[in-house]
């Protein structure tokens, strides 16, 4: 995972802790979960409009 280990994640959660506070801890977690799912979602929807592009022109290529 990113050439990240175990400690490093922990080490980054204790100073994301110490900085953030306790109660803001899991909100920031939510919004940033949030970020990444929709990141991912954009992410596949253009790997799947690429692909469609492509079989567009193959398809215009054979005839």
């Amino acid at each position: 995972m990113f050439g990240i280990g175990t400690q490093e994640i922990i080490v980054i959660l204790i100073i994301a802790l110490i900085v953030v506070g306790p109660r803001k801890l899991p909100e920031i977690g939510r919004a940033l979960g949030r970020g990444l799912r929709e990141i991912k979602k954009a992410t596949d929807e253009i790997k799947d409009q690429m692909s469609l592009e492509i079989k567009n022109i193959d398809e215009k290529d054979i005839e």
